[in-house]
């Protein structure tokens, strides 16, 4: 089988392909940063072309050459800082480009991220999870754009009976990612780096899930020839600034942590609490504690640095 992978030399993307490479499969990456990769160890299992995902003609002709049944988009943006048309035309025609290419050529299962971003603040929630049947409460430019993206889906699944499932992921962390939410990264890797940090609040909330975890995600629905539900919350692992940092102190006892207040942030959080009730009794997720990926973090920047690791 043939997978077609749109931004797959970016921060999911790359540990999204060896995991389909490992389950047998053959993929087709589109980038518009092709060389920001490196897949050699792969082999011929994968092929990386330049493409860019706002342009129809560059999506359509490269999906049809991918001869894939299956498309997964990665391409997005993270964060609110484009100019409102550039962010328009990569966060929903370059969504709608990847729709629209599937359906004309009858790819047999899209894939797409969303975000935890749609639900917007978690005092809309009070103290409960947030399901996927919640009303989407996003205000900012990228929890919008997804929310729109997740309305784009289901008229193509209404009007076209096609198969288009997306995946909300939380506040994705690894030591790599540099877009979009990373206080709960820089938290972990500049300590583990010998660098001081501050944040304005320690009860400042996220729910964190690791890169591995989302793309393991990811796969498993992708290679599911029907879900059961359209889109699916990722979840993860709830938790506040400040005991992310009393995390990192385990591993680090020197490490230069400070918080201005120890209160203000938790009122103001995004969404935190997340159900993903679906996802793990349908595909079985599971997720390593956060403890192991806060100190695999640290290890894999230690490493970076030639610095030994910490012991768990």
């Amino acid at each position: 089988m043939s997978i077609f992978v749109i931004g797959g030399t970016g921060f999911i993307g790359t540990r999204v392909i060896p995991l389909l490479v490992a389950r047998g499969e053959q993929v087709l990456c589109m980038d518009i940063n092709p060389h920001t990769a490196d897949f050699s160890a792969l082999g011929d299992k994968v092929t990386v072309v330049r493409g860019d995902v706002t342009q129809f003609d560059d999506v359509i002709s490269r999906m049809h050459a991918s001869g894939a049944d299956r498309v997964i988009n990665l391409s997005y943006n993270l964060g609110a800082e484009l100019p409102p048309h550039l962010a328009t035309k990569l966060n929903i025609i370059g969504m709608d480009n990847a729709f629209e290419a599937a359906r004309i050529l009858g790819i047999k299962h899209t894939v797409y991220a969303s975000s935890l971003a749609v639900s917007g603040q978690q005092s809309h929630f009070g103290e409960r999870a947030a399901t996927e049947d919640d009303y989407r409460y996003a205000t900012a430019q990228y929890g919008v754009h997804k929310s729109f993206n997740e309305f784009q889906a289901q008229d193509y699944v209404a009007k076209h009976g096609m198969a288009i499932t997306g995946i909300r992921p939380a506040n994705v962390t690894g030591p790599d990612k540099v877009r979009g939410s990373v206080d709960h990264v820089n938290l972990i890797t500049q300590p583990a780096r010998g660098n001081p940090i501050s944040f304005p609040f320690a009860d400042a909330m996220r729910c964190p899930i690791h890169v591995d975890d989302i793309a393991e995600v990811f796969v498993r629905v992708l290679l599911s020839d029907k879900p059961k539900h359209q889109i699916y919350n990722s979840g993860g692992h709830t938790t506040s600034l400040g005991d992310i940092a009393n995390l990192v102190r385990e591993f680090l006892p020197d490490a230069k942590i400070t918080f201005d207040k120890p209160t203000g942030g938790k009122d103001t959080s995004g969404n935190y609490l997340i159900d993903n009730t679906r996802l793990v009794s349908e595909f079985g997720v599971q997720y390593l504690p956060y403890r192991e990926r806060v100190r695999q973090i640290i290890n894999e920047v230690r490493a970076q640095e030639g610095l030994p690791p910490v012991r768990g």
